[in-house]
């Protein structure tokens, strides 16, 4: 593999049956607020992190999945954790600290199920 890597960043699109609730989800309880889009596709933002919002029916045709996992990495969680408990999006018992993986991390989810990781190795 190139040592010298033309990839800039990753951004997560999470399925979404609702692009307005959703962004508003998303700045109540998680902080990212939106910095572009429409009721189809949508982007957030915090401190240089990036989650887009795609719509979809939730048909047979256009099905909405959910279950997509997102980890978002952070140097000190506990201000993050702080600030969720705080606005009421998780509760304290949440913190897994030492993790056998070598983590200190929190999770929740969102309202279409997709699953929201926020971590900092330990």
């Amino acid at each position: 593999m190139s040592q010298n890597s033309n990839f800039l960043e990753m951004i997560p699109v999470l399925p979404s049956q609702d692009i307005k609730r959703d962004i508003e989800w998303h700045k109540k309880h998680t902080g990212f607020q939106a910095v572009f889009g429409d009721m189809m596709y949508a982007g957030l933002e915090r401190e240089g992190l990036h989650i887009h919002l795609q719509w979809h029916a939730d048909t047979e045709e256009d099905p909405l999945l959910g279950g997509s996992v997102i980890k978002l990495f952070v140097k000190d969680i506990h201000r993050i954790f702080n600030e969720f408990v705080k606005g009421g999006t998780v509760t304290q018992e949440k913190l897994r600290l030492d993790t056998a993986w070598g983590t200190h991390e929190f999770g929740l989810y969102d309202l279409n199920n997709n699953a929201i990781f926020i971590v900092q190795d330990s």
